[in-house]
């Protein structure tokens, strides 16, 4: 079961290492591509003021964050693990 769900695209740096340093820590997630799913693209502007800022990522609980850094992400993910 995934940890959280990431909101990206394929030519997004800021993504790709993030997917990196979760795959490494062995966070699961999963992943949508927002130029591929207009409705994940409509999501992505809802929670981020009518922008399509990339990544977004979405915890079990509900909660967003934008181009969050990875120490932030794991202790989310870890505190919903609690």
């Amino acid at each position: 079961m995934a940890d959280l769900t990431m909101y990206s695209t394929i030519w997004c740096g800021y993504c790709r290492r993030l997917k990196l340093q979760m795959d490494q820590a062995g966070i699961a997630y999963s992943e949508v591509d927002i130029e591929r799913d207009p409705d994940a693209a409509r999501f992505v502007e809802s929670v981020n003021g009518g922008n399509q800022t990339v990544p977004t990522v979405v915890f079990a609980d509900g909660t967003a964050m934008t181009n969050p850094p990875f120490a932030v992400v794991a202790e989310k993910v870890a505190d919903l693990a609690a």
